[in-house]
């Protein structure tokens, strides 16, 4: 069952800014950082730099991490 969202801040280019994910998919969104051997902010960055702008950020991290675990992002 998922639980309610978790606010944490993250850094992109500079900017600080909190993003609001459910437990299950900061955990994951961690384990993706780490796979790749990256820090979660350049993750982040990453995902922000490539996302719709009509998109939120939350909202992109929550389908890149689906994409990841689906196998279209490697």
């Amino acid at each position: 069952m998922t639980r309610r969202p978790a606010k944490h801040s993250l850094t992109l280019r500079g900017h600080r800014t909190s993003v609001s994910l459910e437990p299950e998919f900061w955990d994951a969104f961690r384990t993706i950082a780490r796979t790749r051997n990256m820090a979660l902010n350049a993750l982040a960055t990453e995902i922000d730099e490539t996302r719709d702008l009509e998109a939120g950020l939350a909202s992109a991290i929550r389908v890149y991490v689906l994409d990841y675990y689906r196998g279209g992002i490697e």
